[in-house]
């Protein structure tokens, strides 16, 4: 038969091939099956509904939404092949600074007191720039130096950290002004996630940022023989996502109606959790925005189901803690696969 078709100029035609799911979906499973799993346990051992209170789900995602935004610049570090330890410490220096700029005429310890009622624009602003000014600071560490990511954010961590108890001396910055309060109520924050998570997947997706980030990702030593400047781009991913930072220490600011040195604490290691989760690689290449938004609320839906639960804060971390380790193993496993293929 094989002969007849040679001769005719056919050849067998083969299957049509099955569309192949994306990678988020196997991730969306794992949210669907860890809420359920909360919800049989709630009825067992609480004799209450987790999924039917809506007051309950509405906190959770304005919790993980500060996380989430931080989570989407992290996302692109992590493409990158880098990883970024002082987003935590950068929310809590940008809250402070730009607090500072946000508080009212009326409020007696001002600690700009010509400063006040200002344009809330004025102290958006000004924590974003700020944010910005550190992920630059990363970057050119990074890019220029060729510290590893590890230290240059590590040192980064700390001095901001630093920053921002220096700041006000540990005081905390309150009196903030409606204007500026206003992003971190209701529904605001999460609206804010939203639109940067859509920003940057048709960014990553759709533009030669997004190829770029992937390519160094992939293979450094490749994408600069390409033509890629790999210093220049590091330094603007890594600003990017200190921009995000800043813009999250914005955000927390205006939730809580106050700043604190103390703010903002383990964020940097909730948002590399949440991107891991989502199916970003460690190793670099791999990764997308999607995934990331699952991977954030997989992290508030573990974090309120163990609150409905009433489990110990302390076994939380625990549990938390083996998740990343388990993620992290599993893409060391899908990498190894993926070569073999």
């Amino acid at each position: 038969m094989a002969n007849n078709e040679a001769l005719h100029g056919t050849s067998p035609v083969s299957p049509p091939s099955r569309r192949k799911l994306p990678s988020e979906f196997n991730i969306f499973l794992v949210l669907v099956a860890i809420a359920l799993v909360y919800e049989i346990l709630g009825w067992i051992f609480i004799g209450q509904s987790f999924l039917m209170n809506t007051q309950r789900l509405t906190i959770m995602i304005l919790q993980v939404s500060v996380i989430g935004i931080i989570a989407v610049g992290v996302t692109q570090v992590i493409i990158t092949g880098g990883i970024d330890l002082s987003s935590g410490s950068v929310v809590g220096m940008t809250a402070m600074i730009s607090a500072s700029v946000a508080q009212a005429s009326t409020w007696p310890r001002a600690v700009y007191p010509s400063l006040t009622d200002m344009p809330f624009v004025v102290p958006i602003a000004l924590g974003i720039g700020i944010g910005l000014l550190a992920g630059f600071v990363n970057g050119q560490l990074i890019a220029r130096t060729k510290i590893p990511p590890f230290i240059a954010t590590l040192g980064m961590m700390v001095s901001a950290r630093g920053i921002s108890k220096w700041y006000t001396k540990g005081q905390p910055v309150s009196g903030l002004t409606d204007q500026f309060n206003f992003i971190g109520t209701g529904i605001w924050p999460v609206v804010v996630f939203l639109v940067v998570a859509l920003i940057f997947h048709i960014t990553l997706r759709y533009t030669r940022y997004g190829k770029f980030t992937y390519a160094i990702g992939a293979n450094m030593q490749a994408a600069r023989v390409s033509g890629i400047n790999v210093e220049g781009h590091l330094i603007k991913v890594y600003a990017i996502a200190g921009m995000l930072a800043g813009l999250a220490g914005v955000v927390t600011a205006a939730r809580a109606q106050t700043a604190q040195s103390g703010m903002g604490v383990m964020y940097e290691l909730d948002a590399i959790a949440a991107t891991v989760i989502g199916g970003t690689s460690l190793n670099g290449g791999v990764g997308r925005i999607t995934g990331t938004v699952i991977g954030t609320v997989i992290l508030g839906v573990m974090t309120s189901g163990f609150t409905f639960l009433r489990v110990d804060a302390y076994y939380q971390e625990i549990v938390k803690g083996l998740i990343i380790v388990t993620a992290v193993v599993v893409d060391v496993y899908r990498q190894k696969k993926r070569s073999k293929a």
